[in-house]
């Protein structure tokens, strides 16, 4: 979360630490300020009835790539220091049908279920429950799937680089595809 800062060695990891507790604990305050700390907000996007929570999303993942590919062209930013999670495409396709599950059964997310909690929602405690109970059958499991999970992987991959194109022409296209489905969300909207 504080790379590349930590990686430039430019503090410490207890700083790298504290940072990241303030940081979470901002995060949490404006998720639960936007309502995004409430399952009922959460999970009304699957029955298409409030499309706060992709709008959010989908807002912060284009502002901030934008960003870092704009620091990155600026020469002020290093972004091959950005750490960038492996991509594993099949497991991480059934993890997320599983994740969309008890998203639509719980109504959290494991952040927001920590800003429910921390708002006084026992229901997110039963959800955070529920998340490291997974969490824990995936590492008992892992042995026996390590097959499934490996076989696809991809590495640390973006989608300019995966479709070997400028990052720029895949933000352009984000960015057309972002205004079509916050189009799409506000009919829906206002129908229910």
């Amino acid at each position: 979360m504080t790379a590349p800062l930590y990686g430039y060695g430019m503090f410490g990891v207890n700083t790298s630490l504290l940072l990241a507790v303030i940081l979470g604990i901002f995060f949490g305050l404006f998720l639960e300020r936007g309502g995004l700390g409430n399952p009922h907000k959460l999970t009304g996007v699957f029955y298409f009835t409030d499309f706060t929570v992709p709008k959010v999303m989908f807002t912060a993942i284009l502002v901030a790539a934008s960003g870092l590919y704009l620091l990155s062209d600026l020469k002020l930013l290093d972004i091959s220091r950005v750490w960038i999670v492996p991509a594993f495409f099949w497991p991480q396709i059934a993890g997320g049908l599983l994740f969309g599950a008890g998203f639509v059964l719980s109504g959290y997310c494991p952040g927001t279920a920590i800003a429910g909690f921390a708002s006084g929602r026992l229901d997110a405690l039963v959800a955070m429950t529920g998340i490291g109970a997974g969490s824990l059958i995936f590492a008992v499991l892992y042995p026996y799937i390590e097959g499934f999970y490996i076989f696809s992987a991809m590495g640390s991959v973006t989608l300019p680089q995966l479709l070997k194109i400028n990052h720029w022409f895949v933000m352009v296209l984000l960015y057309v595809l972002a205004a079509g489905m916050f189009y799409l969300m506000e009919r829906f909207e206002k129908r229910s």
